[in-house]
């Protein structure tokens, strides 16, 4: 997923940079309005995280702006603003949230997560057969078992559903997100990266074996393809 961030204030700018990249984000940045004005209008992204008050081109203009011209990627505002005639304003300029700094990082990245969910397309539709294949790896969904060369593997119920969820939808690149939005659909609280990085991490040692291929395969920056 790509972000880009427009802010000003360089020491918050940096590290707020290197805190969403950890997350798995690809992140461009600005710190002036008319630099961000002119990436946001270049580049394709997920998410756009804006300052309010900036040189040249406000937070607030920049989003106003795209918005006139129909762009519809879900926008953060920051801001030290926080009377509510100001929320107000940010939110009628066409920001989708709105964030008074200074903020705790835990709540901006469940802010944009929570924006990133939203913005996703769903899913073409699938059939769902009661067994799935993919070679010589099968998935018997009614009896919850999985084989590979016909010899059944053991896997735990969310390794099971991240199996089931990449031979549902084969060659097909899945984001960070979407496959957490499965898995942990019932939970409150998002995991991080890191617990699907783990989750893939268990699933390929026990489909792949010992195999130099590995049926999942990672897409730096954006996701996993399975196949």
């Amino acid at each position: 997923m790509r972000i880009l961030l427009v802010d000003d204030e360089e020491e918050l700018a940096e590290p707020l940079q290197r805190i969403l990249t950890s997350q798995g984000y690809v992140v461009d940045s600005a710190t002036t309005g008319d630099r961000g004005w002119e990436l946001a209008q270049a580049g394709n992204y997920d998410l756009l995280i804006l300052d309010w008050m900036m040189p040249e081109k406000s937070g607030v203009e920049i989003c106003k702006t795209l918005r006139q011209t129909g762009y519809l990627t879900p926008v953060l505002m920051l801001t030290a603003k926080d009377t509510l005639d100001d929320r107000v304003e940010g939110l009628d300029s066409g920001a989708d949230d709105y964030l008074v700094k200074p903020f705790e990082l835990r709540e901006l990245l469940a802010r944009v997560r929570a924006l990133l969910r939203r913005a996703l397309p769903p899913l073409a539709p699938t059939l769902e057969p009661a067994k799935l294949s993919y070679g010589n790896l099968e998935l018997d969904r009614d009896n919850q078992v999985v084989y590979r060369e016909q010899i059944a593997i053991a896997l735990t119920e969310r390794e099971y559903q991240l199996l089931e969820y990449f031979m549902l939808h084969p060659n097909q690149l899945l984001s960070h997100d979407q496959i957490s939005q499965y898995l942990w659909k019932e939970e409150e609280t998002a995991p991080t990266s890191n617990a699907l990085v783990a989750q893939i991490k268990l699933l390929r040692r026990k489909i792949d074996r010992d195999r130099q291929t590995s049926l999942i395969n990672t897409v730096y920056g954006k996701g996993y393809r399975f196949g």
